[in-house]
């Protein structure tokens, strides 16, 4: 069998699989075994899952230190929601004004910042995070300091579930093609894949782009589950939050991103009642993370059914 076919294979499984998933938690919910405080974090795991997945593309993938993705997210809740809300435009297409607004700003942006790198390039993301924050909280259009409010809630556990699904395959695949390998070999080593002919420049805003475009469907989905688009949902602290998921699972790891943003919102829902150790327990985690798990839980690993079939000694019996 080729490895397309293997490929395509395994996809379907995975597709399988994830049909087998959405059924059972949607039939918890219709059934009221889940209720609307554990629905709405279903919804905000959907959406973290979102944010980390592409954080990771751009930080894990290509290797380029950002901490201003919640700005692209701003981007997508509020162009998203102008849609709806003022221009009577379906679900979709408010999806896709987010996404295609926080792609084309990703792209705009990443021309000229990306070719700074490390700490400065850091530095450059967060001002750019901040300026679009500050920019929309002094547009009267878009609300100001009060938010942009009565956004009809357009976003199910069906609409997240589906958006998770997309932003998971399509970052896989890119991934896996050769403009992904090009992106990685960016992150290896910049300098010796500029001299083996690599568009450095190119693949880094690519990434940065696509990154970001998934970034504003996270946030078209969050202002229509929110009634409400507020700057102060897109500070800093977002950025911080994404960043320490991503950082969490592995740079470089869809599953671990996946994982650490199911377990960071589920100590986020279970500290509810307690706010104020919401940020200790995350710095904890980070403290006692750096220093017994520095590459992350899974490192650049990919969770698997072949890593599930050595763990259980299936390797063994192919020796033999």
């Amino acid at each position: 069998m080729s490895k397309l076919q293997n490929t395509t294979k395994r996809d379907l499984l995975a597709l399988g699989g994830c049909a087998v998933i959405y059924a059972i938690f949607q039939g918890l919910i219709g059934f009221g075994v889940i209720g609307p405080f554990w629905e709405l974090n279903l919804i905000l795991i959907g959406i973290n899952i979102i944010l980390a997945v592409s954080l990771n593309l751009i930080t894990g993938f290509a290797g380029q230190f950002s901490i201003g993705h919640a700005g692209f997210m701003a981007i997508g809740a509020y162009l998203g929601a102008v849609a709806t809300v003022k221009f009577q435009l379906p679900f979709i297409a408010a999806i896709l004004v987010g996404a295609g607004a926080a792609g084309l700003l990703g792209f705009l942006i990443g021309l000229p910042t990306l070719r700074l790198s490390g700490d400065y390039l850091a530095i450059a993301t967060l001002g750019l995070g901040e300026i679009i924050r500050i920019s929309i909280l002094n547009t009267p259009y878009l609300g100001g300091a009060t938010g942009l409010m009565g956004i009809p809630r357009y976003t199910t556990f069906t609409w997240t579930f589906l958006a998770v699904i997309v932003t998971i395959f399509f970052i896989k695949n890119f991934v896996n093609s050769s403009h992904g390998r090009a992106c990685i070999s960016v992150r290896e080593n910049e300098i010796a894949a500029e001299a083996m002919g690599i568009d450095t420049t190119k693949y880094k805003v690519m990434a940065f782009t696509i990154g970001a475009a998934f970034a504003g469907v996270a946030g078209a989905l969050f202002s229509h589950y929110f009634y409400i688009a507020h700057p102060a949902s897109f500070t800093f602290m977002k950025s911080f939050d994404i960043l320490t998921m991503t950082v969490l699972g592995g740079l470089g790891s869809i599953t671990g991103s996946i994982t650490a943003a199911i377990l960071l919102t589920f100590i986020s829902a279970a500290l509810a009642s307690y706010p104020e150790w919401r940020m200790v327990v995350y710095s904890l985690m980070l403290i006692i993370l750096m220093i017994y798990r520095p590459q992350g839980l899974f490192g650049n690993k990919e969770l698997s059914l072949k890593l599930f079939g050595r763990l259980t000694g299936g390797k063994k019996r192919d020796v033999a």
